[in-house]
């Protein structure tokens, strides 16, 4: 593919400072040309149309069809070829290409992710896929660091997309999901909550702890019923909002916000609720996680937690690969199977998963309503300090995380543990 190149005028300034990876085009001809020759082969498999800023189509596809623009095309081929996914979403950061419709080009390039790379590229794969850094490692000594990376950016970033309960997490919506509207968002966020706090029988004298405290909604209407609440987090914005929240609510009696490692906790508990927190634990700790919910759980206790899964094999597949939103968004995480949950928990503790149902179009459209909510107040994003390169980065990441619960690559469980009584 020969091309010219214009730098488009709405490309964003970058930082070398700031984003130095973003800053930099890799000198890469080699492995450019091969990006080239991969591009149009999914192009046409997956029906993607190919076309430049002027419009000039590179591959043409029926129309309808999602489309890749490119503003840069060998800035593109040469960050794809050096880097992968990781330049792919990098290239996007810099204003290389855009989609008029992100999330569905990112949806057809989501579904069935084995077959995008034909089994002859592995070796290509093998050059710039990189294992995590050991300093995300998510230890007790990193993790507060690998935390305050995301969930400290600013509460006010946050609350620009997030509906008013502040709820980071997939909503689970009243009736299919498709096409929601912003107004059933808190709602389906309540439901969710009810849901968990319903899992584990929290009601008047339960003591409860959660693991991972958000901005503090599942605590407050766990406290609501009765329960008295230990909620620990490791972000000191999250934690400081939280109280607030708690004591306008005039609840602090009933609730204690506690900024702690899980693995500091100690005490005993007849409920355990955690939401969307196990990602953030890495899969080195994932026994230690699940040791620690049981080493807390009273006699007849109940676990609730709400997970972010993939199938099992793809898990394995992407476990020691270093991807663009461990780069970017969630230094340290891991996304586990539902299977892996069942195997860690049967082989180092006592507790067992009882139930587990999956509602992953639910977050696909939870995903779409932020990502909309977030492009439509841009610019009070960057009243608040967000450079355009941010925005870019995390418009991709909700848009690609979009995708991927559309496609079913991800999915989001609502899992009951229970211990073995007869361990």
């Amino acid at each position: 593919m020969t091309v010219t190149t214009t730098r488009p005028a709405s490309a964003p300034a970058v930082d070398p400072d700031r984003w130095p990876d973003v800053a930099r085009v890799p000198h890469a001809p080699l492995r450019a040309a091969v990006a080239a020759r991969l591009l149009r082969r999914i192009a046409a498999r997956r029906g993607l149309r190919v076309e430049r800023a002027d419009g000039r189509v590179l591959f043409a596809a029926p129309p309808g069809a999602p489309v890749l623009r490119l503003h840069r095309p060998q800035a593109f081929l040469r960050r794809v070829g050096a880097d992968g996914l990781i330049g792919f979403g990098e290239s996007y950061q810099a204003g290389d290409w855009d989609s008029p419709d992100l999330a569905g080009l990112l949806t057809a390039l989501a579904d069935r992710p084995e077959t995008l790379v034909p089994p002859g590229a592995g070796l290509l794969r093998r050059l710039y896929v990189t294992r995590p850094p050991a300093a995300e490692l998510s230890t007790e000594a990193n993790a507060r660091q690998n935390i305050q990376r995301h969930y400290d950016l600013s509460n006010e970033l946050f609350a620009l997309f997030l509906d008013p309960t502040m709820s980071y997490s997939a909503a689970l919506f009243d009736g299919p999901p498709a096409a929601a509207p912003w107004e059933a968002l808190a709602p389906a966020q309540h439901r969710k909550i009810d849901r968990l706090l319903d899992l584990a029988r929290v009601g008047p004298g339960t003591r409860l702890l959660e693991v991972g405290t958000g901005w503090g909604k599942l605590a407050l209407r766990a406290a609501a019923r009765g329960a008295q609440v230990l909620t620990v987090t490791l972000s000191a914005e999250q934690a400081a909002l939280a109280r607030r929240r708690i004591a306008d609510a005039g609840l602090s009696d009933r609730v204690e916000v506690r900024l702690s490692d899980y693995r500091a906790v100690r005490g005993e508990f007849d409920a355990i609720v955690s939401v969307e927190m196990i990602e953030a634990v890495g899969r080195p700790f994932w026994p230690v996680y699940f040791s620690a919910l049981d080493r807390l759980l009273a006699p007849g206790g109940r676990v609730a937690l709400q997970a972010i899964t993939m199938p099992h094999e793809r898990m394995l597949a992407s476990r020691d690969t270093y991807t663009w939103i461990l780069k970017y968004i969630f230094p340290g995480g891991q996304i586990p199977s539902l299977r892996a949950i069942a195997d860690t928990t049967a082989r180092h503790t006592r507790l067992r998963v009882a139930a587990a149902d999956a509602y992953g179009p639910h977050y696909a459209q939870t995903l779409r309503l932020w990502r909309e909510r977030f492009t439509a107040r841009e610019a009070e994003v960057g009243a608040l300090g967000f450079d355009q390169v941010f925005r870019r980065m995390w418009e991709l990441y909700l848009a690609y995380s979009e995708a991927g619960f559309r496609t079913g690559y991800l999915n989001v469980h609502q899992v009951l543990l229970t211990r073995d009584s007869a361990r």
